[in-house]
């Protein structure tokens, strides 16, 4: 009797539409910042990964929920930074509860998507106006921010028209849990956000947002158990992408003047690890930090006149220390909230 050899795993039709659309939405938005030479090109970039990437459909629910986070967080930014930027303690509680917030929308499940792009939205403009000069405004950040939203949207609509499923997709519902693990995960993550946001400031880590942005999506698997998991992707996923972004930069050395040239590899790139993340369910894994890596290293540091390559491998380092700093304040808090029945962590259906 002859063995079946097993092939390696396909994407469906549903899925394959769906690499395109995280494909050409992330280049759309690339190429219109660097066209229109607007500022912070890593919104314009990495929105379109995460909102195609995360959410294979879009509906009223899911626009609203994307709009409402960046409304969200650039109040919270004028809050922490227009009122309290002078009061360092007073800021951090500020952030702190509004991490509480966010993660707690995406603990219960009734609002996901709304905390998780929250977060990543809070967490980046925070950065980056936290540097801003005082002879300077926090206004354009907040501005380019909802650019940048106002544009994914738009996008991802004009993406789905253009690669519509051609199936119906079965809805995946949030796992039942118990008062004490949604406690325990919201304390936890909030913690390890806000103490990630402390960190850079302290150290004065302004070129470093690839790995305080790492350091947040580790959080998105809300425990300790699956953040061991997730930040061990993300850190396969970061060496992939840093890499990947760097034969970028090398076949682009002479011609990185010329868009067109970064622009299509960028397409390329985030076509095939797509697939890869697409094959790994949908959820942020290795697919997903390769994506999210040179998608933020493409945005931040790539465009005409602009070199990859000590990017590549410093943010390599920075992001892999970050992710093991932040594992190991997650392993910690974990333990420590389990001492307590009110915070314990359950396992859930």
């Amino acid at each position: 009797m002859s063995k079946t050899i097993s092939s390696s795993p396909q994407i469906d039709a549903n899925g394959l539409r769906q690499a395109l659309r995280i494909a050409g939405g992330c280049t759309i938005g690339f190429t219109l910042s660097k066209l229109m030479n607007w500022p912070n090109g890593i919104f314009f970039t990495i929105y379109p990964m995460l909102l195609l990437g995360m959410v294979p459909t879009l509906n009223r629910s899911v626009i609203r929920q994307f709009f409402a986070s960046a409304g969200f967080s650039a109040f919270m930014v004028l809050i922490i930074q227009g009122l309290f930027s002078h009061l360092p303690v007073v800021m951090t509680l500020c952030a702190f509860s509004a991490f509480c917030f966010l993660f707690h929308k995406m603990s219960d499940g009734s609002a996901f998507l709304f905390g998780a792009l929250g977060v990543v939205s809070l967490s980046i403009q925070l950065h980056f106006s936290s540097y801003v000069d005082q002879s300077s405004s926090i206004y354009p950040i907040i501005l380019s921010n909802g650019l940048a939203i106002f544009m994914t949207v738009v996008i991802a609509a004009v993406m789905h028209g253009v690669f519509p499923d051609v199936a119906t997709r079965t809805v995946r519902t949030m796992p039942t849990k118990g008062k004490e693990s949604i406690r325990h995960e919201v304390l936890l993550c909030s913690t390890v956000a806000t103490l990630s946001f402390v960190v850079f400031q302290l150290l004065d880590l302004k070129d470093s947002i690839s790995a305080q942005a790492a350091s947040v999506l580790i959080l998105f698997s809300l425990c300790w158990k699956a953040a061991g998991v997730a930040g061990w992707q993300r850190a396969i996923g970061t060496l992939i992408g840093c890499n990947a972004a760097l034969l970028s930069q090398l076949f682009l050395y002479n011609h990185s003047d010329f868009l067109l040239f970064p622009v299509c590899i960028l397409w390329i790139l985030s076509f095939i690890f797509s697939r890869f993340h697409i094959l790994g369910g949908g959820a942020p894994g290795i697919g997903f930090g390769v994506l999210t890596t040179f998608g933020i290293l493409f945005g931040q540091s790539l465009g005409p006149g602009q070199d990859l390559i000590y990017s590549a491998l410093y943010r390599f380092t920075s992001v892999s220390v970050a992710i093991v700093l932040s594992l190991c304040a997650v392993y910690i808090m974990h333990h420590l909230l389990n001492h307590f029945s009110v915070t314990r962590h359950h396992t859930y259906n």
